[in-house]
């Protein structure tokens, strides 16, 4: 068998997420059927990242194996684009890998992006791609605010009640807080996240940047490890897997 690490570029709007569900229509199931095509065999992607619904994914990572070498990687990536076309997803790369590779285990970080939209009025063209929040925000405390979940913590606080993670302990390597016009974008870095962690991330930064809460609060919030006090978290449309680094 060959190895190759696929990366792949998708609007996640339309989709279950990216792992296979009992109903709706996965990314994962989308590119494995177009794979089984083109490959005449079945083959099964492992991803670094199972993005959740509405999630997008600028560079998510993968691996599949395959039984004979491919011999034209343009060709195929060529044609994978040809059956995806509609369906809002692209093959960035396909590279050839050692059979010890995998796209999960072997990921150092995962880097997300969230974009939020700050201004009156909302976005046409993005609608599906970002958070439109009206109330000006306060970027310098958004920006105090992120530094609090940098290192190493028990992140109960920001985990879904249906996370199946062993340990609620994560280390988030960094945390960039980048303004460019009206958007605000939050760079988080960690070699990994729990469910729901990111987006929660962001509730709670926004409440922060509108002054419902104060640093203090926050930091109470994060110390008590209960969900119920977080603030809701943001939707899904405005985060994005960025990369993957190995």
């Amino acid at each position: 068998m060959h190895r190759y690490q696929i990366l792949i570029e998708y609007d996640g709007t339309s989709y279950v997420g990216w792992q296979i569900q009992k109903k709706g229509k996965s990314i994962q199931k989308t590119v494995q059927s177009v794979l089984k095509k083109i490959f005449k065999q079945k083959i099964i992607l492992f991803s670094a990242g199972r993005t959740d619904s509405g999630v997008h994914a600028q560079e998510q990572s993968a691996h599949f194996d395959v039984k004979n070498k491919i011999q034209n990687i343009d060709k195929i990536i060529k044609s994978l684009n040809f059956f995806l076309n509609n369906k809002n997803i692209s093959i960035i790369k396909i590279k050839k890998k050692k059979n010890n590779f995998h796209a999960r285990y072997l990921a150092k970080e995962r880097i997300y992006l969230y974009i939020i939209l700050n201004r009156p009025s909302p976005s046409t063209l993005n609608k599906y791609r970002e958070w439109h929040i009206r109330k000006k925000l306060d970027i310098n405390l958004i920006r105090k605010g992120a530094k609090k979940l940098i290192g190493t913590h028990d992140f109960s606080t920001f985990r879904a009640s249906n996370c199946s993670s062993k340990t609620p302990i994560r280390t988030i390597n960094d945390i960039i807080v980048r303004k460019q016009n009206n958007r605000i974008k939050l760079k988080f870095k960690s070699k990994s996240f729990l469910k729901n962690q990111v987006r929660s991330m962001v509730g709670c930064l926004k409440y922060i940047g509108e002054k419902k809460w104060n640093l203090k609060k926050f930091e109470n919030i994060i110390i008590k490890k209960d969900r119920k006090k977080v603030a809701p978290p943001a939707p899904a449309c405005g985060l994005y897997l960025e990369k993957i680094i190995y």
